[in-house]
């Protein structure tokens, strides 16, 4: 039979230790005794309308929704090990909050964690404010929609992601990424995408200082791109650009079309670049630079 707890503060080590088949309400991690671990090892629990302020309250939980609570600064490493979990409405501020974890949905929440999503596995955010440092760092399956991001260094090492309708202010994003897809989204940063396998941007506004150089299996399609100078530099690329773009260096291989371009520019290249580009309907020669 499934029991519940309601309006209890707990603030002792392991209080709910291995915890299953219950539901905890409008209760208070929190207190004098700065307890870890409060709910470590639990199976099969509901949190609603809750707050945490101790640390590491969900390690190798399994099976848990919380909705409505909020985990503040203190709750550090908050969720670690986990498998099967959703979280909605919910405020997550704690350093470090989902590391290893494993089929986890978020959607709604408000998160400021640097570090957050460590070397996780089907991590799902819908409709979230996130500030992150290191983002999702050597995680795979992916999945990110109507999302509020701002970071510093995005996505590295990630395998299987997918970004739609999203808002990424970043810096080195998707380095060392592969395969990600990237639709109807704003990304802007610095130095995005280097050393990617298998980046697709679609109907994206791409900002930012030298994006997307030694790529391989690089595409964009019908992206527009701001402030975006020395692209593209060593790349294997296919790319259909909207607009203009500031300048495009030593592309490794593919074609680049653009409505225009300040400068092509090759450059002693360290290896053989038989990259093309095109504005519309008009090649650029290989090996001229445009002043």
């Amino acid at each position: 039979m499934r029991e519940t707890i309601i309006g209890k503060q707990f603030d002792e080590e392991r209080a709910l230790y291995h915890l299953q088949h219950t539901d905890v309400e409008n209760c208070i991690f929190a207190g004098p005794l700065d307890g870890e671990s409060a709910l470590k090892e639990s199976r099969d629990i509901g949190l609603q309308k809750c707050q945490f302020s101790l640390r590491y309250p969900l390690w190798h939980v399994k099976g848990f929704t919380m909705a409505d609570s909020k985990m503040d600064d203190k709750t550090r490493a908050a969720i670690w090990y986990a498998e099967n979990g959703v979280i909605t409405n919910s405020i997550l501020n704690g350093i470090k909050a989902v590391r290893e974890c494993a089929h986890i949905k978020l959607a709604h929440c408000q998160i400021d964690s640097p570090e957050f999503g460590w070397k996780s596995q089907d991590i799902t955010l819908s409709g979230t404010e996130i500030t992150s440092e290191y983002l999702f760092l050597d995680s795979r399956d992916i999945s990110l929609s109507n999302v509020e991001m701002k970071g510093k260094y995005s996505f590295q090492y990630v395998e299987n992601l997918e970004i739609v309708n999203c808002n990424l202010d970043t810096k080195d994003a998707f380095w060392h990424s592969k395969n990600v897809i990237v639709k109807n989204s704003v990304v802007k940063g610095e130095y995005l995408g280097w050393f990617s396998d298998g980046l697709t941007l679609i109907n994206c506004k791409i900002i930012g200082t030298q994006p997307m150089c030694y790529c391989k299996n690089l595409k964009l399609v019908e992206c527009t791109m701001e402030d975006t100078d020395l692209s593209f530099e060593y790349s294997d690329v296919e790319a259909e650009i909207k607009g203009h773009v500031i300048s495009v260096k030593n592309p490794k291989s593919g074609i680049i079309t653009v409505d225009s371009v300040g400068e092509v520019v090759w450059d002693d290249p360290v290896m053989e670049c038989t990259g093309k580009i095109i504005v519309r309907e008009k090649e650029i020669p290989e090996r001229i630079s445009m002043n």
